[in-house]
């Protein structure tokens, strides 16, 4: 069993802080079309599945999918921050201790697929507005050390969804092997 594997089944991030406007647009119909893909791989699946877990010692479905919202509220939130002001240095969070309090762990995974589906919308009609400038500005991660710029963030959250949505049919597919 190759852990890595099971842990980032499409590979870890590689960063591109000069995409392309193409390569832009594709990130963004990624970023446009995830909550309709998740909400497809979970809306048939029992309980049970829900509780299955892509790896050994990984997040169940459940998680992934209620981390998922959380991330990407944060992510809007950085994107709104360094288009209104200057380099801010934006505020990370735990995501490890967030999946483990108690609205990461309800079987009811309804309100987090709703949160996606507003959120995202919300999230590309300002993806989709950005300026070649925009794209440029910065934010300062403090656990990185480094800034980053719009652009590479986009990149980095339509990595971020075709991760998670790996990880939740490797779930899936494991018939709860890996609990």
């Amino acid at each position: 069993m190759d852990i890595q594997k099971l842990k980032f089944p499409i590979g870890e991030y590689t960063p591109n802080k000069n995409p392309n406007s193409d390569l832009i647009a594709l990130w963004i119909k990624q970023i446009e079309a995830f909550p309709a893909h998740i909400e497809n791989l979970t809306k048939n699946i029992s309980v049970e599945t829900l509780n299955w877990r892509y790896r050994p010692n990984g997040w169940t479905v459940k998680q992934v999918v209620h981390h998922c919202s959380d991330s990407h509220m944060n992510s809007l939130i950085r994107f709104k921050l360094t288009l209104t002001e200057e380099n801010p240095t934006i505020k990370p969070y735990s995501e490890d201790k967030w999946a483990e309090l108690i609205d990461s762990q309800d079987n009811d995974i309804s309100y987090s697929l709703s949160l996606l589906n507003g959120l995202h919308k919300k999230w590309v009609i300002l993806l989709k507005s950005l300026t070649e400038e925009q794209l440029e500005l910065e934010f300062i991660h403090p656990e990185h050390g480094e800034k980053f710029n719009l652009a590479e963030s986009i990149g980095n959250y339509a990595w971020h969804c075709n991760h998670h949505l790996a990880q939740i049919k490797n779930a899936i597919n494991s018939n709860g092997k890996y609990n």
